[in-house]
Protein backbone atom coordinates (compact mmCIF):
# COMPACT_ATOMS: atom_id res chain seq x y z
CA UNK A 1 0.00 0.00 0.00
CA UNK A 2 1.42 3.31 -0.88
CA UNK A 3 0.39 6.43 1.01
CA UNK A 4 1.65 9.50 0.27
CA UNK A 5 1.29 11.54 3.32
CA UNK A 6 3.75 8.56 5.09
CA UNK A 7 6.69 10.01 3.61
CA UNK A 8 9.22 10.89 5.76
CA UNK A 9 8.73 14.82 6.83
CA UNK A 10 10.43 17.52 4.94
CA UNK A 11 9.06 20.91 5.94
CA UNK A 12 6.62 22.47 8.65
CA UNK A 13 3.05 21.63 9.03
CA UNK A 14 1.11 24.77 7.00
CA UNK A 15 -0.68 27.18 9.13
CA UNK A 16 -4.10 26.77 7.48
CA UNK A 17 -4.37 22.70 7.81
CA UNK A 18 -7.51 21.94 9.72
CA UNK A 19 -7.02 20.43 12.85
CA UNK A 20 -6.98 16.67 12.38
CA UNK A 21 -9.37 14.81 15.28
CA UNK A 22 -8.31 11.69 17.25
CA UNK A 23 -10.27 9.53 15.06
CA UNK A 24 -8.01 10.92 12.09
CA UNK A 25 -4.76 10.21 13.60
CA UNK A 26 -5.94 7.05 14.90
CA UNK A 27 -7.01 6.02 11.09
CA UNK A 28 -3.79 7.66 10.09
CA UNK A 29 -1.44 5.43 12.41
CA UNK A 30 -3.67 2.26 11.84
CA UNK A 31 -2.99 2.76 7.60
CA UNK A 32 0.85 3.50 7.90
CA UNK A 33 1.24 0.43 10.41
CA UNK A 34 -0.42 -1.39 7.39
CA UNK A 35 1.95 -0.52 4.94
CA UNK A 36 4.90 -3.29 4.84
CA UNK A 37 7.02 -1.21 2.92
CA UNK A 38 6.95 1.26 5.48
CA UNK A 39 7.29 -0.44 8.29
CA UNK A 40 10.42 -2.78 7.10
CA UNK A 41 12.12 0.18 5.72
CA UNK A 42 12.89 1.47 9.62
CA UNK A 43 16.35 0.59 10.60
CA UNK A 44 16.36 -1.09 13.86
CA UNK A 45 18.99 -0.83 17.01
CA UNK A 46 19.47 -3.95 19.04
CA UNK A 47 20.40 -1.22 21.67
CA UNK A 48 18.27 1.76 21.64
CA UNK A 49 14.97 2.67 20.15
CA UNK A 50 15.18 3.93 16.43
CA UNK A 51 12.54 6.89 15.35
CA UNK A 52 11.71 8.07 11.42
CA UNK A 53 9.95 11.29 11.35
CA UNK A 54 6.57 11.25 8.79
CA UNK A 55 4.08 14.12 7.57
CA UNK A 56 0.95 13.26 9.32
CA UNK A 57 -2.25 14.28 8.29
CA UNK A 58 -3.56 18.29 8.75
CA UNK A 59 -0.24 19.12 10.21
CA UNK A 60 0.25 16.45 12.85
CA UNK A 61 3.61 15.14 13.63
CA UNK A 62 3.91 11.76 13.24
CA UNK A 63 6.44 9.02 13.91
CA UNK A 64 7.95 5.38 13.33
CA UNK A 65 9.15 3.95 16.29
CA UNK A 66 11.74 0.73 16.41
CA UNK A 67 11.78 -0.56 19.93
CA UNK A 68 14.25 -3.02 21.12
CA UNK A 69 13.53 -5.70 23.63
CA UNK A 70 12.90 -4.56 27.29
CA UNK A 71 12.84 -0.76 26.16
CA UNK A 72 10.35 1.73 26.73
CA UNK A 73 9.40 5.57 27.18
CA UNK A 74 9.35 5.90 31.11
CA UNK A 75 6.12 7.69 32.15
CA UNK A 76 5.22 10.81 30.14
CA UNK A 77 2.57 13.25 28.98
CA UNK A 78 2.14 14.88 25.44
CA UNK A 79 1.37 18.00 27.18
CA UNK A 80 -1.67 19.77 24.70
CA UNK A 81 -1.18 17.62 21.97
CA UNK A 82 -4.05 14.95 21.24
CA UNK A 83 -2.44 11.58 19.49
CA UNK A 84 -2.94 7.93 18.95
CA UNK A 85 -0.44 4.92 18.20
CA UNK A 86 -0.89 1.74 16.47
CA UNK A 87 1.70 -1.65 17.50
CA UNK A 88 2.86 -2.79 13.69
CA UNK A 89 5.24 -5.59 14.73
CA UNK A 90 4.94 -7.27 17.75
CA UNK A 91 3.31 -5.93 21.21
CA UNK A 92 3.71 -2.87 22.94
CA UNK A 93 2.35 -2.88 27.27
CA UNK A 94 0.71 0.83 27.65
CA UNK A 95 0.54 1.35 31.46
CA UNK A 96 -1.69 4.51 31.85
CA UNK A 97 -3.15 6.96 34.44
CA UNK A 98 -6.80 6.96 34.34
CA UNK A 99 -6.83 10.53 36.28
CA UNK A 100 -7.49 14.22 34.94
CA UNK A 101 -3.63 15.95 36.33
CA UNK A 102 -3.18 19.19 36.77
CA UNK A 103 -1.23 20.53 33.95
CA UNK A 104 1.16 23.41 35.47
CA UNK A 105 2.32 24.37 38.85
CA UNK A 106 3.22 20.76 40.66
CA UNK A 107 6.10 18.64 41.31
CA UNK A 108 4.99 16.03 43.16
CA UNK A 109 1.12 14.08 43.22
CA UNK A 110 0.16 11.64 45.19
CA UNK A 111 -2.66 9.09 43.10
CA UNK A 112 -5.34 8.16 43.93
CA UNK A 113 -6.42 4.12 44.43
CA UNK A 114 -7.51 2.54 40.95
CA UNK A 115 -5.99 5.24 38.37
CA UNK A 116 -3.69 2.20 36.69
CA UNK A 117 -4.74 1.01 33.43
CA UNK A 118 -2.67 -1.18 31.46
CA UNK A 119 -3.72 -2.58 27.53
CA UNK A 120 -1.45 -5.01 25.70
CA UNK A 121 -1.16 -3.87 22.49
CA UNK A 122 -0.66 -5.95 19.37
CA UNK A 123 -0.12 -5.95 15.43
CA UNK A 124 -2.45 -3.99 14.38
CA UNK A 125 -4.18 -2.57 17.62
CA UNK A 126 -3.52 0.81 19.00
CA UNK A 127 -5.55 3.93 21.05
CA UNK A 128 -6.28 7.63 20.82
CA UNK A 129 -5.70 9.84 23.75
CA UNK A 130 -6.70 13.35 24.66
CA UNK A 131 -4.46 16.03 25.83
CA UNK A 132 -2.18 15.88 29.18
CA UNK A 133 -2.65 11.57 28.80
CA UNK A 134 0.02 10.04 31.33
CA UNK A 135 1.44 6.62 30.55
CA UNK A 136 4.09 4.76 29.73
CA UNK A 137 5.37 2.26 27.09
CA UNK A 138 6.93 -0.82 27.17
CA UNK A 139 8.41 -3.78 24.99
CA UNK A 140 8.45 -6.15 27.34
CA UNK A 141 9.51 -8.81 24.67
CA UNK A 142 13.20 -10.10 25.52
CA UNK A 143 13.76 -11.42 22.15
CA UNK A 144 11.96 -9.67 19.22
CA UNK A 145 11.87 -6.10 18.58
CA UNK A 146 8.45 -4.18 18.21
CA UNK A 147 7.33 -1.06 15.90
CA UNK A 148 4.71 1.37 16.27
CA UNK A 149 3.49 4.45 14.45
CA UNK A 150 2.36 7.11 16.53
CA UNK A 151 0.85 11.03 15.69
CA UNK A 152 0.26 13.75 17.42
CA UNK A 153 -1.74 17.39 17.11
CA UNK A 154 -0.68 19.53 17.16
CA UNK A 155 3.01 18.49 16.81
CA UNK A 156 4.62 18.22 19.87
CA UNK A 157 5.40 21.50 22.14
CA UNK A 158 6.90 19.56 24.86
CA UNK A 159 6.86 16.21 26.59
CA UNK A 160 6.85 16.20 30.60
CA UNK A 161 8.86 13.14 32.10
CA UNK A 162 7.91 11.67 35.27
CA UNK A 163 8.87 9.13 37.64
CA UNK A 164 6.90 6.78 39.87
CA UNK A 165 7.25 5.31 43.22
CA UNK A 166 4.09 3.32 44.38
CA UNK A 167 1.54 6.36 44.30
CA UNK A 168 3.69 9.21 43.90
CA UNK A 169 4.01 10.93 41.00
CA UNK A 170 7.15 13.26 40.30
CA UNK A 171 7.44 15.53 37.75
CA UNK A 172 10.86 15.34 36.73
CA UNK A 173 12.07 17.09 33.14
CA UNK A 174 10.45 19.13 30.62
CA UNK A 175 11.82 18.69 26.99
CA UNK A 176 11.21 20.72 23.70
CA UNK A 177 11.30 19.78 19.65
CA UNK A 178 14.49 20.65 19.83
CA UNK A 179 15.67 18.00 22.68
CA UNK A 180 14.26 15.31 20.58
CA UNK A 181 14.76 16.20 16.42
Amino acid sequence: MSLPSLSPASSPASASAVAPTQAELLDFVRRAAADIELIDSLPLDPEGRTWVRLAGPGGSEAWLIGWPPGTGTGWHDHADSVGAFVTAVGELKENALAARLPTDGWKTLELSDGVDRERRLTAGKGRAFGRHHVHEVLNESSDHHAVSVHAYYPPLPQIRRYSRSGQTLRLEQVERPQDWQ
